[in-house]
């Protein structure tokens, strides 16, 4: 006998000590004779050990399971890459039909009872001879899950899977084959790559360059072409735009090639990539992949706080008021009153400017309406604590970007002590310290750094050559601020010349918590504006690229995720969080999520909350057809709107069934592995059945039945409780 939830020793004691105290407590105090109070707790702890006894869920093996009544499903990949022909022009699912019917039902059906099943969208019973390969994708691992719980409490010998190893469902397939019967892969197709070329990824990089154009990476790969070149051709809604052609390194070996495009900022565009097909190709369906860029959405909202009058406030103004993707609120301190009272100058759109006319919103749900705050020459006394709180939140748990300059905010005390110390890149404990750099740039230049290359905040020009000799043609600045070095995680991207020569930082990011920080050290980037030609537009493009990219990760109070590359037919997940206006979850609010298909139809569905996550809630989207969906949620508490977010997703984009078509053995050794099984060749079908013939038995003892799972220990639990209860009436208790 075993136990299903065995209970250690000490557990088990433990138990029996408490049901006989509290046996004996249950009659110490009647007014009754020894003897009979001694039966009937005799009898209430019967009871209770009973119990005990059955919540540890006792099992013996199942009587009456020979060898010959095991069971060995026959799991047949139907998938759509089955359908392909392979070099030998054989059919990958023809391949899987004969190996059935003339090798493996011969052989193991006078053994074991076979069942074939069919795979891939789903799981079903199916006759091998009219298998065909329509499946749109392999769902490998709910597979293997369905078969599982279709056979369990039965003798399971071993599962035969019969594939070419692709997997593109949502259920890891390693996961589902552990702790269960094992399994024994035949994997059909070549392992060695077909004559094939292929677009293996499309990616758009988020933008932010300030004429919204927007880097689109490509990487593409040709196998049996030798370095022959690959032909990309690139597609806007469909229309051609550009071709490039990349020779690869040798025959196998990826390419990558960028394309800076510039998408219609006020509405979604599709860009795709596609190979011509060669006529040798087996494979065509993996020749194009698309990728969706998304409208731009909303301006992002800029508050500039400037702690004196100068020429800065007005240059950045100016220079971020050009960018229609940026809506700027601006805060100027005039002097004092005569109360001692600082006084203002405010620019705002009027929904925001009452809360301005103390220099700073005093409230979180204030502050937080902006992406980024820009604090200019702002000294600590212009903050109350509690807006320095405010301002640490709206970075770390708001999401929000924050940039610091000027050399008021970073005199005697500057930031240093308050909650916004750390939250900025750079060490100003130690402003005498200097940073790293290749080589020292002249006093007050600025000199780009390694970091600095890549990022998107320095990019001035399209291309490495250009962007080095835009950045050599800024003018010195007037100043510097000298800070300390580098905080962990933190990346300086340009520094300057210093006093005595020593390389300073003068512009430097991190990321804290769900948010961006920036403090650019220099003083007097307006000159790079009034020193360079009209033409020029070098000052304006990096502080607006500056602003963008602190405000890129900063969400609305409500947002939704999607699934990156979903296919049609696909139940598509959504995720909503929603919070108010102050970002606090709120697990209250009603949702609405509203889908707008290619051909204009409109549905709508409710999301459940998940409530493991308070202000977390998940809805199911069907996507019959290809094309771009409209998925727009609108979330209420009570009667307060808390948001209307709208995404567009892109459904058919790529085809996952066909990416990689070669046979996946990797996949087939890790599933074998994790389920104690082992991988079999087309041709070693006797080696196979000696293994299922070994592990019969043992599937035959694994099986157990659940004694308590009876009428009998129902029946006996009655009798116990019965006994007690006439013994009582008996003897005139109650």
């Amino acid at each position: 006998m075993t136990f299903g939830n065995p209970l250690p020793a000490w557990a088990i004691a433990a138990a029996v000590a408490a049901a006989i105290v509290v046996a004996w407590l249950a009659y110490r105090r009647l007014p009754i004779a020894a003897p009979r109070r001694r039966l009937l707790s005799a009898l209430r702890f019967t009871t209770l050990a009973w119990l005990v006894f059955c919540l540890m869920r006792p099992m013996v093996p199942a009587s009456g399971t020979a060898a010959a009544d095991a069971i060995v499903p026959i799991l047949i990949d139907t998938s759509r890459s089955m359908g392909l022909a392979d070099a030998d022009g054989a059919r990958r699912i023809d391949r899987a039909r004969a190996l059935v019917e003339h090798d493996l039902r011969p052989a193991l059906s006078t053994r074991f009872q076979m069942e074939v099943l069919r795979f891939g969208d789903r799981v079903s019973a199916a006759d091998a001879s009219t298998l065909a390969a329509t499946d749109r994708r392999t769902a490998l691992g709910a597979a293997l899950q369905a078969v599982r719980d279709r056979y369990r409490g039965r003798a399971v010998a071993g599962i035969v899977l019969v594939t070419d190893g692709g997997d593109n469902g949502s259920v890891d397939p390693v996961a589902a084959a552990s702790g269960g019967a094992p399994i024994y892969p035949i994997g059909i197709g070549p392992a060695s790559p077909l004559r094939d070329r292929e677009v293996i990824s499309v990616t758009a990089a988020e933008s932010v360059l300030s004429d919204a154009s927007v880097d689109l990476t490509v990487a593409a790969v040709a196998h049996g072409y030798g370095s022959a070149p690959i032909e990309l051709r690139l597609l806007e809604n469909g229309r051609g735009i550009d071709l490039r052609r990349v020779k690869p390194a040798a025959d196998g070996a990826p390419v990558s090639e960028t394309f800076h495009v510039a998408p219609n900022r006020d509405v979604p565009t599709v860009y795709t990539v596609e190979i011509p097909s060669a006529g040798d190709e087996p494979v065509a369906d993996n020749n194009a992949r698309s990728a969706l860029v998304p409208a731009a959405g909303r301006p992002r909202r800029l508050l500039l706080v400037q702690g004196a009058p100068g020429f800065e406030h007005s240059f950045l103004r100016r220079a971020w008021a050009g960018d229609r993707g940026l809506e700027i609120d601006s805060v100027v301190r005039n002097g004092r009153d005569d109360s001692g009272g600082g006084t203002f100058y405010v620019q705002a759109a009027q929904s925001r400017a009452n809360a301005l006319v103390g220099g700073y919103p005093a409230t979180r749900e204030a502050l937080f309406a902006y992406d980024v705050i820009v604090l200019a020459n702002v000294e600590p006394d212009l903050l109350t604590s509690q807006q320095i709180a405010m301002t640490r939140a709206f970075v770390g748990e708001r999401g929000g970007g924050l940039m610091v300059l000027g050399a008021r905010g970073f005199q005697r005390q500057g930031l240093r002590g308050t909650e916004l110390d750390d939250v900025l890149p750079l060490d100003s404990a130690d402003k005498g310290g200097v940073v790293q750099a290749s080589s020292v740039p002249p006093r007050n230049r600025v000199m780009v750094t390694a970091a600095g290359d890549d990022h998107p905040i320095m990019q001035l020009a399209p291309t490495p050559v250009e962007n080095d000799r835009k950045w050599a043609a800024v003018p010195a600045l007037a100043a510097i601020s000298p800070l300390g070095g580098a905080r962990p995680g933190a990346s300086v991207l340009a520094v300057t010349g210093g006093p005595g020569g020593a390389p300073r930082a003068l512009i430097a990011v991190q990321r804290f918590g769900e948010g961006r920080t920036m403090v650019f050290t220099g003083e007097a980037s307006w000159r790079w504006r009034m020193m360079l030609p009209t033409s020029d537009q070098s000052y304006e493009r990096f502080w607006r690229q500056s602003a963008r990219w602190l405000a890129q990760n900063a969400p609305e109070p409500v947002t939704l995720s999607l699934p990156a590359a979903p296919a049609p037919g696909d139940a598509i997940p959504v995720t909503i969080t929603a919070r108010d206006a102050g970002y606090r979850p709120r697990a209250d609010a009603g949702i609405e999520v509203r889908i707008t298909s290619p051909a204009g139809r409109q549905d709508t569905v409710r999301a459940d909350p998940v409530l493991s996550q308070p202000g977390q809630f998940r809805a199911t989207v069907r996507a019959a057809d290809a094309g771009v969906y409209r998925i727009s949620i609108v979330a209420r508490q009570a009667q307060t709107t808390l948001g209307t977010p709208v995404a567009t997703l892109l459904v058919g984009g790529v085809d996952p069934e066909m990416t990689d078509p070669r046979r996946n053995d990797d996949t087939l050794q890790r599933v074998a592995r994790a389920s104690g099984g082992a991988v079999f060749g087309v041709d070693d079908t006797a080696a196979l059945v000696a293994r299922l013939d070994t592990a019969a038995p043992g599937a035959g003892l694994a099986l157990r039945t659940d004694l308590w799972h009876t009428g009998w220990s129902f029946a006996i639990l009655a009798g116990l409780l019965a006994a007690e209860w006439l013994t009582r009436r008996t003897w005139g208790l109650r």
